[in-house]
């Protein structure tokens, strides 16, 4: 473990970079979800993962981890296994834009958890900010209403905000994570229990379906997906989760643009009012006093 100060500017800049890396992953897997289905880009991804991660890490690998650790990078791979499935089957039935705007809820649902677990204080303001970030819900799925979408909207905007309840554990755990493990471990540690997890499935669901001519995008969403886990980890390692956790925001910006370019998915009005009202929810809900950052133990 290194004493490593703490760079907040640099920590929001990387995480900036890691949200964009991702989000270009998000609109790769939807065009493989809609090509190969779930299962199988799930399956395929992840062994792409496994064996880019091994590649990186085993070569320069230290000690085996503690079990302390290696019980947070095991109980985070369920977590990142669950989110991801839920998010990605997700974004096969509603738009990108629609699906990042609702999973803004996250980091509001991360101070709700805190509450209810560590026994946090919920103030006046958490609670008015709740309201918002709710109400924004209520108008992205009431644009769905109107739109006459269909139940497979409905059903995949719960997915989206069953992922959002995901990612809410994941945001304290990534920050608990890059404390005391290294990006590279991380992202292995990850890679082997998503694969194992998946590979526990193969005798209910049977052998996925051959990639035949996706080969390169699961290549190319193996790459993104290593490489916003590592700046992601680099991010955490040197600043406060709920510092960098607003910019997830900027994915709405991504998700627009990839969403119009790549799929031709409009973004309605309802969508931009909604994301809107949650991150102001999630904004207000947030707010506190900013304290100079420390040094802190970390492993680098």
């Amino acid at each position: 473990m290194n004493r490593v100060t703490q760079h907040p500017v640099q920590a929001f800049l990387a995480a900036l970079a890691a949200v964009g890396t991702l989000s270009i992953m998000d609109a790769v897997m939807k065009h493989l979800v809609l090509a190969i289905g779930i299962f199988a880009v799930s399956v395929w991804r992840a062994m792409a993962n496994l064996i880019v991660g091994s590649a990186l890490y085993l070569p320069r690998r230290g000690s085996w981890p503690s079990n302390a650790v290696m019980r947070v990078h095991v109980f985070r791979g369920i977590i990142v296994t669950v989110m991801a499935f839920l998010f990605f089957w997700g974004i096969g039935r509603i738009p990108l834009a629609q699906a990042i705007a609702l999973t803004f809820i996250a980091p509001l649902i991360a101070l709700l958890l805190a509450s209810a677990f560590l026994h946090e204080k919920i103030g006046r303001m958490s609670i008015v900010g709740s309201i918002a970030a709710f109400g924004g819900v209520v108008i992205i799925v009431l644009g769905q209403a109107k739109a006459q979408l269909g139940r497979e909207a409905l059903v995949g905007s719960i997915a989206i905000l069953g992922s959002a309840l995901c990612y809410a554990v994941n945001i304290v755990l990534m920050r608990h994570q890059a404390l005391s493990a290294k990006p590279l471990e991380i992202t292995f540690f990850q890679a082997v229990t998503v694969m194992a997890l998946w590979l526990l499935t193969i005798p209910i669901v049977g052998m996925p379906v051959w990639p035949t001519g996706q080969w390169i995008w699961v290549a190319v969403a193996c790459v993104l997906s290593t490489a916003g886990t590592l700046i992601f980890a680099w991010a955490y390692a040197r600043g406060e989760a709920g510092y960098l956790s607003v910019t997830e925001y900027s994915a709405f910006l991504w998700a627009a643009a990839l969403g119009w370019i790549v799929f031709q998915e409009r973004v309605s009005g309802y969508t931009i009012a909604g994301a809107t009202l949650i991150v102001a929810g999630c904004l207000v809900a947030a707010r506190r006093k900013v304290t100079e950052p420390p040094e802190i133990d970390v492993a680098v």
